[in-house]
């Protein structure tokens, strides 16, 4: 099975789980609706593939799995309805759509953030078919790879380095934790669901932080080149927001160059595990050469 026909049988299950997930709580119809539309307002699903194709190169299956990947994707997207915000990065464009907070908004937007961090938390504990020492290593790797020692202590240093001329170490360092972070979890998960060896796991956590890095390397080069339409947020937004880019810092071949190098660098980790690899080999490819 090809990366497009992989896509293609598990984005509708992915869909379908997120909106079971949502529909069965009882919650304000305000704030299920706030929820419901940015989880349903589409994206590459970049997080759940990646938890989806490890499993699958690892040659397991697992009947939990779609409901780990649905918690992967309700962190991602609180952090997308929180990026927009007025007081971050104030955009009003999301995968095309109206971002959350100018249709419901600030406050219910806020609120259904926080409701999507911490639903996920509840999904992983109560998972079906996962012993008590993965449910509370599921969840124990999420909290730091989503909280202060990842995703939220990336988004910190983002916006501590708005304004400032950072230097190559100081832009990664904020990528590996505000993007790869999320990323690399979403890889160990998969690891972990798939009883993967420590060899195996070792080699994947390379993988997801190379790829990680070409993420937002392609983010930022993208912002330079895309257009809004293109994206489905506004274009140009780093360069008015003063950030510092991987084009800005390196020009814009160079970042091309680092963009190659990381990607590289994704494969040559997973090539130990025998050749198991081709979804994570396309995977690479549709992060490096996506256009959105």
């Amino acid at each position: 099975m090809n990366l497009s026909e992989f896509r293609a049988h598990y984005e509708p299950l992915i869909q379908q789980e997120l909106a079971e997930q949502i529909q069965m709580l009882s919650i304000p119809a305000s704030l299920k609706e706030s929820m419901h539309y940015s989880l349903q307002a589409g994206g590459k699903r970049i997080r759940p593939i990646l938890l989806l194709a490890v499993l699958h190169e690892l040659g397991q299956d697992h009947p939990d799995a779609l409901k780990v990947a649905a918690s992967i994707e309700m962190i991602h997207t609180y952090s997308l309805i929180h990026d927009d915000l007025p007081s971050m990065d104030n955009d009003d464009l999301r995968r095309g759509m109206p971002t959350n907070h100018k249709v419901f908004g600030e406050a219910v937007a806020i609120l259904a953030g926080d409701a999507l961090l911490t639903y996920s938390f509840g999904v992983l504990a109560r998972l079906n078919h996962v012993s008590s020492d993965d449910k509370v290593r599921l969840i124990d790797l999420l909290s730091v790879a989503a909280g202060a020692e990842g995703m939220v202590g990336g988004q910190v240093l983002d916006i501590e380095g708005e304004e400032k001329k950072l230097s190559l170490e100081e832009l990664e360092q904020v990528h590996r934790l505000k993007t790869g972070a999320l990323l690399t979890y979403s890889i160990l998960a998969g690891a972990i669901l798939g009883n993967a060896q420590p060899e195996e796991m070792v080699a994947l956590v390379k993988f997801g932080e190379h790829i990680g890095l070409a993420f937002q390397i392609q983010d930022d080069i993208l912002d330079v080149t895309g257009t809004s339409q293109e994206l489905g947020k506004t274009a140009g937004k780093d360069e008015s927001s003063a950030k510092s880019t991987y084009p800005g810092l390196l020009t814009l071949p160079k970042a091309k160059e680092k963009l190659d190098f990381h990607a590289n660098e994704a494969l040559q980790a997973v090539s130990v595990l025998g050749g198991k690899t081709s979804l994570l080999e396309e995977l690479t490819a549709l992060i490096v050469k996506r256009k959105s």
